[in-house]
């Protein structure tokens, strides 16, 4: 099998990585910045004192990822880039299945439109890893 992504596929990298890394250090700098409201947005509860520990925490996890993504925008040929978008189908869809789960807790209209952003966006990963066999 080919670790590398099909030519006809880099040009579909960009934008995937473009929109993945603005989403992310955007919710990651949120967190990092105002987690109390972050948390309050999505889940609709205040947090704790460990609560917003682990939104920071989360804040900067999130922001590494944006930070990759954005920096891999114009890389769509290697290994490294192909197992970028695998690490970011695994982490939209462990979202939708913690939403769907009701591990996050009741969902509301922010966490269930997140959701369905974060499933797109695993959909969206599933041709780009196709690749040539």
């Amino acid at each position: 099998m080919n670790d590398r992504i099909a030519p006809a596929r880099r040009g579909a990298l960009a934008p995937f990585f473009v929109l993945s890394g603005v989403m992310e250090v955007g919710a990651g700098l949120g967190l990092l910045a105002a987690p109390e409201l972050a948390i309050q947005l999505v889940f609709g509860a205040s947090g704790t004192t460990a609560g917003l520990a682990l939104g920071r925490l989360a804040g900067g996890a999130l922001m590494s990822l944006g930070v990759a993504c954005w920096l891999a925008r114009h890389d769509g040929s290697s290994a490294a880039s192909r197992a970028l978008v695998s690490g970011m189908l695994i982490y939209n869809a462990t979202v939708v299945a913690l939403v769907i789960t009701g591990c996050l807790g009741p969902v509301g209209p922010l966490l269930s439109g997140l959701a369905v952003l974060h499933g797109g966006m695993a959909l969206w990963s599933l041709p780009l890893l196709r690749g040539r066999r």
